[in-house]
């Protein structure tokens, strides 16, 4: 059974930084997509950023582009989102998400519902 475990979250200023890190565990297939999803108060679930394991991309949200990067680390099972020029509109509970299988050459930014693994989330608060 897959497991995610996402940590990193926390409060900073607007402007600051923050990097999120997701332990996944139990994986025993090849092709999957995995990401970042993000509840900010009253409203619905947003993907944030993906990739795709047999995807060279990575994908994000317009509102993220060229402020967050996703990286992984293989060889730890380690998924991070460095978020950099945050925004007090970036607040939310962020969530690490994997699916099994592979939307290659199709973009993994998919909706909630087809990403089938959800760790539990991080908050993360940023103030004006």
């Amino acid at each position: 059974e897959v497991q995610l475990q996402a940590s990193g979250g926390g409060l900073v200023q607007a402007g600051g930084s923050l990097r999120l890190s997701c332990a996944v565990s139990g994986l025993t297939f090849d092709d999957y997509a995995i990401g970042w999803y993000r509840r900010a108060p009253g409203k619905d679930r947003e993907a944030v950023s993906c990739i795709d394991s047999n995807d060279s991309r990575t994908y994000y949200a317009e509102s993220v582009k060229g402020r967050f990067t996703v990286f992984s680390d293989n060889a730890k099972n380690m998924l991070h989102l460095q978020m950099t020029s945050l925004k007090p509109e970036d607040t939310a509970v962020y969530y690490c998400v994997l699916a099994r299988g592979s939307w290659y050459p199709d973009t993994c930014m998919r909706p909630p519902y087809q990403y089938g693994n959800w760790g539990r989330g991080t908050l993360v608060t940023v103030s004006s």
